[in-house]
């Protein structure tokens, strides 16, 4: 015989077991403000993931697509990947004093914005060429975490990876939960986004498409092989915007069915899959822009 104690007891644990049932699961987005553009996110994936449905997608069809420069990080005031560029010819400087009297370098060690500006993109393509190629895919692996590690956005004095977007780190966190292969679609440079992305988006290496250059196979000095990067490109990326589903199709045998970018982004994307219908979402273009996302710093004034 259970004694008055023991049955008020288990009478309060069977009633406190029903109230945690009854509690409504935490916001998956919570980042997001109310709205149309949520509510369409969330409706998508309850469709897409109910077996049986009218609009279900078997797991291994489930693939979403995300732009990287202005939707999942900040673009501003450059994006951080020419930033990356600039900061090597700093550091590299010692090495090459022919760059004091040679342009474009010596715009950027003088810090002349109108005469690095008037060089135009060849100019851009030589910044390139001295800072991304010359070296093993470890050695500029290792050169773009030290920068990582080191460098701090002139605004806001935190890691160029800290300035990301709350909002755009919940939503593939959201979509992976429910069984969708996120990748990173991106005109940025391979080799620069795969050293960290998994760590600040969860998006392994292999799901990271970008521009790349060629490489050489080569035994290196230690006898173990190595790729070396060389200065040539090697990406349909490189070619314009609408290139950018090639590398893609590259790495992912289905095509997406959901992506994410910015606003001024290629349309090109968008006529890829004839005869099914592809859901996109937009992100605002710039750093902060007060729309519905907002960066993880507190400061939607950026510009």
């Amino acid at each position: 015989m259970l004694n008055r104690r023991c049955l008020l007891a288990l009478l309060f644990a069977v009633s406190a077991m029903g109230a945690v049932e009854a509690q409504p699961s935490p916001d998956p987005l919570p980042s997001w403000n109310d709205g149309a553009i949520k509510k369409s996110i969330t409706d998508f994936v309850t469709r897409v993931t109910a077996q049986g449905g009218a609009d279900f997608v078997p797991i291994q069809q489930r693939i979403a697509t995300f732009d990287n420069d202005g939707t999942l990080w900040c673009e501003q005031p450059a994006y951080f990947q020419l930033v990356f560029a600039f900061d090597r010819i700093k550091a590299m400087a010692p090495q090459h004093p022919e760059w004091k009297t040679t342009q474009p370098f010596k715009a950027i060690l003088d810090k002349d914005v109108k005469a690095l500006a008037a060089s135009g993109e060849k100019a851009q393509l030589q910044i390139l060429a001295a800072t991304h190629t010359g070296m093993t895919i470890d050695e500029f692996s290792n050169a773009v975490l030290d920068w990582t590690a080191s460098a701090r956005h002139p605004r806001f004095n935190r890691p160029y990876t800290q300035i990301v977007y709350q909002p755009m780190l919940e939503l593939p966190a959201y979509l992976r939960a429910n069984d969708f292969k996120t990748f990173v679609v991106s005109g940025g440079g391979v080799e620069f986004m795969r050293p960290w992305m998994e760590k600040i988006y969860g998006i392994p290496p292999e799901q990271v498409v970008g521009s790349s250059g060629m490489v050489k196979f080569q035994m290196g000095s230690n006898g173990r092989p190595e790729l070396m990067k060389l200065p040539r490109s090697n990406s349909s990326m490189t070619a314009g915007q609408a290139g950018r589903h090639q590398p893609l199709h590259r790495a992912a045998a289905d095509l997406r069915i959901r992506k994410f970018r910015r606003r001024s982004a290629d349309a090109a994307m968008d006529r890829r899959r004839r005869g099914r219908a592809l859901r996109r979402h937009r992100a605002p273009h710039r750093c902060g822009a007060r729309i519905r996302l907002r960066p993880s710093i507190e400061d939607r004034q950026a510009r």
